[in-house]
């Protein structure tokens, strides 16, 4: 179920019972591959393990469709953009690795508790405290940062669709003034929500 501080999804398959810090890994080492694969036909294949995976972690395809959905606009102009300066085989590439990029990362998030993801953050950055860092604190903002991200983009698509309704969309005050607010609010009720929980930022 989704809450304030992230979309996952209940499920007992093989990719929720991974531990937190291989699938880490595997992402980092996907997004790698992704960045070395040049061919559409390649970047296709790879957008059908993905899919292969949605599959296996049994999320639904309504799930799997909401991780990329904030991003198609942006995928579209960035297409656009590409296609007009280098052509269609290196735009489709370069469309493809983002949309894969953001895919592969909205199945960690809802195949991954919070706690989880936090605790493997928490272990990785564990020689920061020699420099006198909290690791736990430091792996909570990126914990926190990584699943913001898709929460920004939703907020973001909502008052798009708002503005297409009222018939502003070409407004960059309207776009901006709602997106803003709606993040400030978010912002808030998840301070108040670790707040509660004791994590603030008091000693």
């Amino acid at each position: 179920m989704n809450s304030l501080t992230g979309s996952y999804v209940p499920g007992s398959s093989l990719l929720h019972r991974l531990p937190a810090g291989a699938k880490l890994a595997a992402l980092a080492l996907a997004c790698t591959v992704l960045v070395l694969l040049s061919s559409p036909l390649a970047l296709a294949g790879a957008a059908a393990v993905t899919a292969g995976l949605y599959a296996l972690a049994r999320v639904g395809a309504a799930v799997a469709w909401a991780q990329i959905k904030p991003v198609r606009w942006f995928a579209l102009a960035l297409f656009a953009v590409q296609f007009v300066l280098v052509g269609l085989d290196a735009a489709l590439a370069t469309t493809l690795r983002v949309v894969l990029a953001v895919a592969l990362a909205g199945l960690v998030t809802v195949t991954t508790r919070s706690s989880d993801m936090t605790a493997a953050l928490e272990r990785l950055l564990s020689p920061v405290r020699f420099v006198g860092l909290d690791p736990f604190r430091l792996s909570l903002l990126l914990s926190l940062t990584i699943r913001s991200v898709p929460v920004v983009a939703s907020l973001a698509t909502r008052v798009r669709e708002a503005q297409r309704a009222r018939g502003v969309e070409r407004s960059l005050r309207a776009f901006a003034v709602p997106l803003v607010v709606s993040s400030l609010r978010y912002a808030d009720a998840l301070g108040e929500a670790l707040s509660a929980r004791g994590l603030d930022d008091e000693d």
